[in-house]
């Protein structure tokens, strides 16, 4: 295994982690591996929140208004270094009816095991 190939196992076994905590509502284990100054796509807005209390504020407040659900279904790494995850998305109201249900890629820029940003590609 080459030492490439070892990151992106790394940073794979990571990322699933982290898709596993915001489905279980787990924040706190999610902020354990994001930096201290992350930068996250705002979704359901538009724009970025900045940090970990900018993370779990919009996490919170997403939370309450919708049921997000996300699994990674590909991991590969980009010519940048970046990880692209292809994650299938289910978003439904609080209610349970179905909003959306797509392929979506987030592309995450790691650095010595914590997340620094995410960006989503539809």
């Amino acid at each position: 295994m080459t030492a490439a190939t070892q990151d992106i196992s790394k940073d794979r076994d990571l990322l699933i982690l982290i898709y596993d905590a915001f489905n279980r509502r787990d924040i706190d284990a999610i902020l354990d591996v994001l930096h201290p100054q992350v930068e996250w796509p705002n979704g359901m807005e538009g724009g970025w929140v900045h940090g970990h209390e900018g993370v779990r504020a919009y996490w919170t407040r997403q939370w309450g208004m919708v049921d997000p659900h996300v699994d990674p279904v590909r991991f590969e790494a980009d010519d940048n270094g970046r990880i692209v995850v292809g994650v299938h998305q289910r978003v439904r109201d609080l209610a349970g009816t179905v909003l959306l249900d797509r392929m979506v890629q987030h592309v995450y820029l790691i650095n010595d095991g914590l997340i620094q940003r995410m960006n989503i590609r539809e």
